[in-house]
């Protein structure tokens, strides 16, 4: 397999694997919230306030994630040494 066509699997299942986890926490936080606010509401401004916080860190993993997968396509310090690697196979 070509090393292009491994960045790109690997920058596919590396968002695909980080939007997965992402979801999953943000799922959960707000679920929580929610039942939060339904347990106590006068405390809703805090568990809002928290939440929103919470959510943001979260959604930071999301966007890192995204950031290592655009390194991987666009900036891979790697490609040169695998563009030469190919060509003494090649030959």
């Amino acid at each position: 397999m070509e090393f292009f066509t491994m960045c790109m699997l690997a920058a596919g299942f590396g968002m695909a694997i980080g939007a997965f986890g992402t979801g999953i926490g943000q799922g959960l936080a707000v679920s929580r919230a929610v039942e939060g606010v339904s347990r106590n509401p006068g405390a809703s401004g805090k568990i809002m306030t928290i939440m929103l916080i919470g959510l943001a860190m979260i959604e930071s993993l999301a966007i890192y994630v995204l950031v290592v997968c655009l390194i991987i396509l666009f900036a891979n310090p790697y490609a040169k040494v695998a563009e030469e690697a190919l060509k003494l196979v090649v030959k």
